[in-house]
């Protein structure tokens, strides 16, 4: 999805059914407009209110979710980085090659993840050869007492789960918010303004409000969109856990 453009969608259908909603009160007979038309009106628009609440209040929270699982699969990822350096480094000289092989799979996994500007997607997965490289490298050791054994068979180890958590976070990088409800959430709250204009006071300052409410609500929905996509936009996830570890790793 794209979150700047379904925010401009939703901003001009919420504002312009408000606006509608004034040019029909204006054309709606004054006995359609009565009091208790306007309750039973507004009984029904809290119903719709109440729902459309329900329906933001779930992809915000799938959208928190899928943030927070991503960003926390971004620190395993350093955390087993930084161990497996710490264990080729305790095994000895002999994995100067395993570490320099693990420091330029991060490098390049971090200048995927983290693009320049001008790229216009990520890859979060680490390249096959990369991994198989690694692990090649450390099937080579030739372990010469049982610390180096236990070093190595922790770190072939360690060097599969790596794999797995990039991959699996590479499964995890499309949007989890389906289209379908953000076109509900959308169309109820245009039925909602239009409501709201059909027995609102046409004058400056109602139309100023209501232009600004419709803003924020399209940012609102913005923000939700952009905090489904960690890799892409403006809130994602950063990458000072796996550049810190960079910067660490051969020492």
């Amino acid at each position: 999805m794209n979150p700047p453009l379904i925010a401009a969608i939703a901003f001009a259908s919420i504002f312009l059914c408000s606006l509608i909603g004034m040019l029909l009160s204006k054309v709606i007979p004054d006995q359609h407009l009565t009091a208790g038309s306007k309750e039973s009106v507004q009984l029904g628009m809290g119903l719709v209110a109440t729902m459309t609440a329900l329906l933001l209040g779930l992809l915000i929270a799938s959208a928190k979710g899928t943030y927070d699982e991503q960003r926390n699969e971004v620190i395993k990822i350093a955390a087993q980085v930084a161990f497996l350096d710490r264990a080729l480094a305790t095994y000895g000289s002999e994995t100067m090659n395993s570490r320099t092989i693990l420091k330029h799979a991060l490098e390049k996994t971090i200048q995927r993840m983290w693009p320049n500007k001008g790229a216009t997607d990520t890859e979060v997965t680490t390249s096959l050869t990369e991994a198989r490289a690694l692990y090649d490298s450390l099937q080579q050791l030739s372990p010469r007492d049982d610390l180096q054994r236990s070093l190595k068979a922790e770190a072939l180890k360690d060097s599969v789960e790596l794999s797995k958590t990039l991959w699996l976070l590479s499964a995890q990088r499309h949007a989890s918010i389906v289209k379908p409800l953000v076109v509900m959430v959308i169309v109820w709250l245009a039925i909602i303004f239009l409501s709201v204009g059909l027995f609102a006071p046409i004058n400056k300052t109602v139309i100023t409000a209501l232009l600004v409410v419709s803003l924020s609500v399209s940012s609102a929905i913005f923000l939700i969109l952009e905090l489904d996509l960690p890799f892409q936009g403006m809130i994602q996830v950063s990458s000072e856990p796996l550049r810190n570890v960079l910067d660490e790793l051969g020492h």
